[in-house]
């Protein structure tokens, strides 16, 4: 029975790479014969290198993906390096939940309310003097011609994914005995921290640094929003080549989906190359005295919890603004009609994102469990970075592929589509996020459980499932919240007829009513924080009635032991 779920989830979950990658690959070479193209060519690639201003594009996208990721790992070190075993951690934890919760999309319209050339920071600094066509033409942090303003978005959003999977990490380091012995050679924290933790630190997160390095560089929505426009960064711009009317220019289309996936290798194998270079190569500063360095990461804490704590309320605020003008603080009228007036078709949209959101993550919740016993129980199976993969490729390079694959087999099932394409991205962080507790279960349990009667199910069902509930709820969540902010996959395998609160909010964002726009953008960042905290909810009632039932039992025994006499 398990071996038959682990291969159905390779069916599932791995085996439409190949399909996804071979059909772009076949595209971008001009054999596309359900348009009347038989003959292979580098047409596509001709016609996307004679594009104007596409190398502009592509060094635009190369910077904003390594000066995002590599700032996002330099501040989750900094706030690891601050905050570790130190009682402000506990409350760092409680806010990982809400902060990792927030979509891309939402966090990136309510930093265009922040930063925008009208935005409230702008609002904020007006009385310093600064007029209003001087802040317009800034244009701050959004829609900036150098991507600044995508870096810094890019790089808050993923601190706390890296905050997440750094936790097990750490775990498994045993950083308290590290520092002591760092300690008793007079090393300060700082020094300790950056001299043997943070190598050791990096090695162990390659596998989320790769994953935001594929993101950033293959995010469309995020950057239709806050992103540079003239040219847009070279994943937007292959977005708007599959829009193209003109059939005949798919292969353009599928050559630039090709070498978005080719970017994406040389950016990984970089990467690695930067880490080896630091970890084992260019060592000298490892050894070089005792100098360290203190990166301050409460204050980028702070920053990041203001920012993303800011964006809710404006958002808010924005949808029942009915007057505003700029540079007051606050609006001078409020109003409920645009609440009116848009209700019944953001409920049909909520119920649509609920359904494909709930039915996607449970699934990926059941296949990660299965993945994770299958690897304790068998000899074969699938390495952690097969598993990955969809994490690793660009969307833009498997969707066209999967898309044809998907007309072949079933042109008008797109609800169901578009709920297996969301599973397929959502299983790899689910079973990213299971890993730590997985691996810190103690087997010694089942294994006591086993020896006394009980069948494998009724140990996995009344001893596993009961300590590891938390994390298999929190993984959920993630789950969840990942399907919620999918937006390719749900416009190219829904053909536009599956709305979702993600495609909506994109759509609205491009110049459309504010209000409109921060009630979408409202709802979608609520959705995922109502089932994080849910879900933290349902934890801490287990974790009490699991108390609960054992200090009954401690009780029990004690009252039925008999009294000793000497």
């Amino acid at each position: 029975m398990l071996r038959a779920l682990y291969l159905s989830l390779i069916a599932i979950c791995i085996l439409p790479i190949l399909p996804g990658l071979l059909g772009v690959l076949v595209s971008a070479f001009g054999y596309i014969p359900p348009i009347g193209l038989n003959q292979w060519s580098w047409a596509g690639f001709a016609a996307v290198l004679q594009w104007q201003g596409v190398g502009y594009s592509i060094a635009l996208t190369v910077f904003t993906t390594l000066a995002s990721s590599y700032l996002a790992c330099l501040i989750c070190f900094a706030i690891l390096q601050a905050a570790w075993l130190r009682p402000i951690w506990r409350k760092m934890e409680l806010m990982l939940s809400p902060l990792l919760a927030l979509p891309h999309v939402a966090f990136a319209i309510g930093f265009a309310f922040l930063f925008a050339p009208t935005g409230m920071v702008a609002r904020a600094f007006e009385p310093l003097g600064l007029s209003g066509s001087e802040l317009h033409d800034a244009a701050l942090l959004v829609k900036d011609p150098y991507g600044l303003g995508l870096v810094m978005m890019l790089a808050l959003k993923e601190v706390p994914f890296l905050l997440l999977m750094s936790m097990p990490i750490l775990q498994q380091m045993k950083v308290q005995q590290i520092e002591k012995s760092c300690q008793s050679l007079g090393y300060s924290r700082a020094q300790t921290w950056l001299k043997c933790i943070f190598p050791q630190w990096l090695v162990k997160l390659r596998f989320a640094m790769l994953a935001i390095i594929a993101y950033s560089l293959s995010v469309v929505d995020v950057a239709l929003i806050i992103g540079p426009t003239n040219p847009p960064t070279f994943a937007v711009l292959v977005w708007q080549w599959f829009n193209d009317p003109d059939l005949a220019l798919l292969p353009r289309a599928a050559a630039g989906a090709l070498m978005l996936f080719l970017l994406a290798c040389l950016l990984i194998a970089l990467v690695q190359g930067i880490e080896w270079l630091i970890t084992k190569r260019c060592t000298q500063w490892q050894f070089s005295g005792r100098s360290g360095m203190h990166l301050q990461g409460n204050k980028w804490a702070l920053l990041l919890v203001c920012i993303t704590t800011a964006m809710i309320p404006l958002m808010l605020l924005w949808s029942f603004a009915q007057r505003w003008r700029f540079p007051d603080l606050l609006p001078s009228r409020f109003s409920l009609r645009f609440w009116q007036y848009e209700w019944d078709s953001i409920a049909a949209t909520i119920e649509n994102s609920l359904s494909i959101a709930l039915v996607s993550a449970t699934i990926a919740l059941v296949f990660a469990i299965v993945a994770h016993e299958y690897r304790l129980r068998a000899r074969w199976q699938l390495p952690a970075y097969v598993i990955a993969l969809p994490m690793l490729i660009p969307q833009l390079s498997m969707m066209f592929g999967i898309q044809v694959m998907t007309l072949h087999l079933s042109s008008n099932a797109y609800f169901f589509w578009v709920c297996w394409s969301h599973l397929f991205f959502a299983f790899p962080l689910v079973y990213l996020s299971l890993d730590g507790p997985w691996r810190s279960f103690d087997s010694r349990l089942t294994q006591v459980a086993l020896s006394l009667g009980k069948s494998p199910l009724q140990t996995w069902l009344k001893v596993k499932l009961p300590i590891l509930l938390p994390a298999l709820l929190f993984a959920w969540a993630i789950g969840i919240s990942v399907s919620l902010a999918q937006y390719l996959p749900t416009l190219m395998l829904g053909a536009g007829r599956i709305s979702t609160l993600t495609t909506e909010a994109v759509a609205l964002s491009s110049g459309f009513d504010r209000r409109i726009t921060a009630i979408y953008g409202l709802w979608q960042a609520l959705l995922p924080l109502l089932f994080f905290f849910f879900v933290l909810g349902l934890s801490r009632l287990q974790i009490q009635c699991r108390k609960l039932s054992l200090k009954g039992f401690v009780s029990h025994e004690s009252l039925s032991q008999k009294p000793r006499y000497p």
